[in-house]
């Protein structure tokens, strides 16, 4: 995700941008893509796109608009959201755990001192999809958290038909998990994030 930075002298000359007329205002605009950490004032945003992205599939969704406010005030350093524009088109949210394995009390707790990131939720906007954002996010949260102290893995549940995507995330099965949602029962599946000095170094922590 690095861009080349051109030699000095083998960089053409530009034109000095002509002077606007003292009239006519300077026109702002927001960055084509942005990566930041998400905030309360941005749930009901990341709610209307889980709630489309999932109610279809599971008929439920992982969080709902309370328990979204609830973690993006308690550790929202544990979320990141991808913005085009200013418009959010696909999110992450997490909250530590400091157990092994999950159980039911993940889906609403955050254990400051834990060495483990529970990924709650990850959604892409409709219009967003089959454009690889998903995994890209996950690639910039996972390295996000490398940032982070005493963040040694990531650990979330999914349904069998996503197990494949995560597998080719860096996730591995630990098999089923202990919590079950109505009828639903979940894959529990890990990646390890202690970063090596080496990548510590050229990723900006």
């Amino acid at each position: 995700m690095s861009a080349l930075g051109a030699l000095p002298f083998l960089t053409a000359a530009r034109p000095r941008p002509a002077r606007s007329s003292p009239g006519r205002r300077r026109r702002h605009t927001l960055p084509a893509s942005e990566f930041r950490c998400l905030s309360p004032e941005d749930a009901v945003s990341v709610f209307e796109i889980e709630r489309e992205a999932f109610i279809s599939v599971s008929g439920d969704c992982p969080l709902h608009l309370d328990e979204i406010r609830h973690f993006l005030s308690l550790c929202p350093e544990l979320s990141l959201g991808w913005f085009e524009e200013g418009r959010l088109v696909a999110f992450v949210i997490g909250s530590r755990w400091d157990q092994d394995r999950l159980s039911q009390a993940a889906l609403a707790l955050h254990r400051p001192r834990g060495a483990a990131v529970h990924i709650h939720v990850l959604a892409v906007h409709r219009t967003f999809r089959q454009q690889g954002k998903g995994s890209i996010l996950l690639w910039r949260y996972l390295q996000h958290l490398r940032c982070l102290p005493r963040v040694r893995r990531a650990v979330l549940m999914c349904e069998d038909f996503l197990v494949p995507f995560y597998a080719k995330c860096g996730f591995e099965a630990l098999g089923p998990c202990q919590v079950t949602v109505g009828a639903l029962a979940f894959t529990e599946m890990q990646c390890a994030v202690r970063g090596h000095a080496f990548m510590r170094r050229n990723s900006g922590c």
